[in-house]
């Protein structure tokens, strides 16, 4: 009995950590053909968003800049966790011509408190469906929060990330494109 029930609970934990490496792998950016690239950042560069004020921001302000474009929620437990991140490496190189833009997908009352709390140093705009489309062709097939773009000077895409991200894993990428 005791090589039964073993074998029984082996069985199971396999099962188990092929069905979450499973969903893992569902939720990892596509990778993306210079092509899709090059339409997601048109994408972006034509589309327009509220700010907490409710003026709209056009995305194409930000040309010629180093733009970090995250996607995030105040419900999102590894959004609240980066973006403490980001406000530090906004204040280290903004005068260097990056800009994060964050681009929240939430009520703007839950987004205007947290923005207020932590005091985010960037723009954040408010995104609804079209957002999460654009994470879509961007590589986001899930539509899961955090996701985060990284785009160069020339508006070409040069890397994504989903889940959570960090200044330690952040700065390397974003250093060659100051």
């Amino acid at each position: 009995m005791g090589k039964r029930v073993y074998l029984i609970v082996s069985v199971a934990l396999l099962a188990l950590g092929a069905g979450l490496f499973a969903g893992w792998r569902a939720q990892t950016p596509d990778s993306l053909s210079p092509e899709q690239a090059k339409i997601a950042a048109e994408m972006l560069y034509v589309s327009t968003l509220p700010d907490l004020k409710g003026n709209n921001q056009p995305f194409a302000q930000w040309r010629g800049k180093v733009l970090i474009v995250n996607f995030w929620a105040t419900w999102c437990p590894p959004c609240r966790e980066e973006i403490p991140q980001f406000i530090k490496v906004q204040e280290k190189y903004r005068t260097r011509g990056l800009v994060f833009v964050g681009v929240a997908v939430d009520k703007k009352d839950a987004v205007l408190a947290y923005a207020d709390e932590i005091g985010i140093n960037y723009p954040v705009l408010i995104g609804d469906l079209e957002a999460i489309e654009l994470t879509r062709k961007a590589g986001n097939r899930a539509g899961t929060l955090p996701f985060t773009l990284i785009i160069d000077r020339k508006g070409k895409i040069i890397a994504t990330e989903l889940g959570g991200l960090t200044q330690t894993k952040l700065e390397p990428i974003i250093g060659p494109l100051l």
